[in-house]
């Protein structure tokens, strides 16, 4: 065990665990944000993305110890004053089935767009193709990612 400082959602937390273990624990056992979900436990699926200074990392295979370098962020995080304009475009174009991956494409959308603002078609569904979805809502989250990029969902 070590004292490890984290920063999560703009709110500082000091934590006297395990270095090693995955941010992914951290935060639905210990801080209780539970809209990172647990999918593959091997950083393939994407249900655990988290943003670690605005870049889309899988929390699942990222220690706590590398997290604390940065900034993260969780779906409870994101338009904390209000919903994001990423999740805007998915409540307007009714993106989840389930919802169970929805946080981990989420926080992918709003990485790219954060990067790349206006993406093409090609791109979207580059970024977006490392988040798996079990209900096959891929087109919704392409237009919901298109609408976002084009200040729809605002």
């Amino acid at each position: 065990m070590a004292v490890v400082n984290l920063t999560v959602n703009g709110q500082a937390h000091t934590l006297d665990v395990d270095p090693d273990t995955p941010l992914l624990w951290i935060l639905r056992d210990h801080l209780d944000l539970t809209g990172t979900k647990y999918g593959c436990g091997v950083g393939e699926c994407g249900s655990c993305t988290v943003l670690l200074d605005g870049e889309a990392v899988r929390s699942c295979s990222l220690s706590v110890r590398e997290a604390a370098a940065g900034a993260v962020t969780t779906i409870e995080g994101l338009g904390r004053d209000g919903l994001h304009p990423v999740q805007k475009a998915w409540k307007e174009l009714e993106v989840p089935q389930c919802g169970y991956c929805q946080p981990g494409q989420i926080l992918t959308a709003v990485a790219l767009l954060d990067r790349n603002p206006r993406p093409a078609d090609a791109e979207i569904t580059a970024a977006m193709s490392g988040v798996l979805c079990r209900c096959g809502t891929y087109q919704r989250i392409g237009r919901a990612v298109k609408k976002a990029s084009e200040g729809g969902g605002r």
